[in-house]
């Protein structure tokens, strides 16, 4: 159970779990190197600046979104500008990514600023409703200012991967010479340690992402008080993905369904099309796929590869969704008792 002040709560627990790992980190990088820790904290922080500086840009680029004028899509505009009225926020700037497959994101460090954008095959493949409650879910990352946090502690795992790659170049041009040999040997350890280093803080970027997504569902669920909505979209959406898992898998966490999980998670179940094929036509429709979501909760696969997803895996979005459903049919359900179900 959670409210949004847990929320923000766990997110200073993983910010402070995370300045200590990487404080302890940066320390050991200056002994071993012997220099001033200062200069390890001065360098760490010029480089999570540049990555704030130059996330937005990164993210336009590699996904060649378009901005829309205004009054070009006056539906989008008016869906948009309702659910922002509801949600007291600011309306965001609105773009379009020429791309068949069923996707969204929002990126952007504060609400006035953001950017919402929509995959043209999520205008075409999903109907009205559904779209409404993708939207609803994207304004929740706005509101949780969830791109600003990801940015944040996704810079600290990079700084290590960066260090590892670095040192063990290093350590294996010295190999080539006798006399470096001691040398080499010592920078490759270094690499060692700073890609352990690299994976346990993408675990934990990994964790929080799940987490944030799960929030994100739930708003979605209480800002259109539609949860079936959602469901039916993240459906679609992981089945539509599988068929074209192609987006920049380094933008991955900013879409509201990861494209490489969709794509394992839908294999793993057409493998068994004869097992879900409920009506022997050949074809999974939406609600056999989400019975087999669900049914393949237990897999050891599904357990051990969410750990290394940015997003939950979709029976386990379908799962709190439908928790939901049955919580606002009480109708005790308001804004500050939401996110007690996570």
């Amino acid at each position: 159970m959670a409210n949004l002040f847990q929320l923000k709560a766990r997110m200073v627990l993983v910010l402070v779990a995370l300045f200590i790992f990487f404080t302890g980190f940066f320390y050991l990088i200056s002994f071993i190197f012997e220099i001033n820790p200062i200069y390890s904290f001065i360098l760490a922080g010029f480089f999570i600046l540049f990555q704030f500086l130059l996330g937005p840009l990164v993210v336009r680029l590699s996904t060649r979104l378009r901005y829309l004028k205004k009054g070009e899509n006056l539906w989008l505009e008016g869906m948009v500008k309702e659910l922002c009225d509801k949600a007291n926020l600011d309306v965001p700037r609105l773009a379009v990514v020429e791309d068949p497959s069923p996707n969204a994101f929002t990126f952007g460090y504060s609400a006035k600023g953001a950017t919402l954008a929509v995959h043209r095959g999520l205008l075409e493949k999903l109907n009205n409703e559904e779209i409404q409650a993708v939207l609803a879910h994207e304004l929740g990352h706005i509101r949780h200012r969830d791109a600003l946090v990801i940015t944040g502690i996704s810079s600290l795992p990079l700084i290590a991967y960066l260090i590892a790659r670095s040192t063990l170049f290093a350590g294996s041009s010295y190999g080539r010479s006798r006399k470096g040999k001691d040398n080499a040997g010592f920078l490759i350890l270094v690499a060692i340690v700073s890609y352990v280093i690299y994976v346990v803080g993408q675990l934990f970027v990994y964790g929080f992402s799940r987490m944030r997504e799960n929030y994100a569902d739930t708003y979605s669920a209480f800002l259109t008080a539609n949860p079936r909505g959602l469901i039916s979209a993240l459906s679609r959406i992981a089945y539509g993905l599988a068929l074209a898992p192609k987006e920049q898998a380094g933008v991955r966490a900013f879409y509201i369904s990861d494209p490489i999980l969709a794509a394992h998670e839908v294999k793993e179940i057409t493998n068994r099309s004869d097992v879900y094929d409920l009506n022997r036509d050949g074809v999974l429709d939406e609600k056999e796929l989400r019975l087999a979501m669900e049914k393949e909760a237990g897999s050891t696969w599904v357990r051990i590869n969410s750990l290394f997803a940015t997003h939950p895996p979709t029976y386990k979005r379908i799962l709190l969704l439908k928790q939901l459903e049955k919580e606002m049919k009480t109708g005790v359900f308001n804004e500050k008792q939401i996110y007690r179900l996570i």
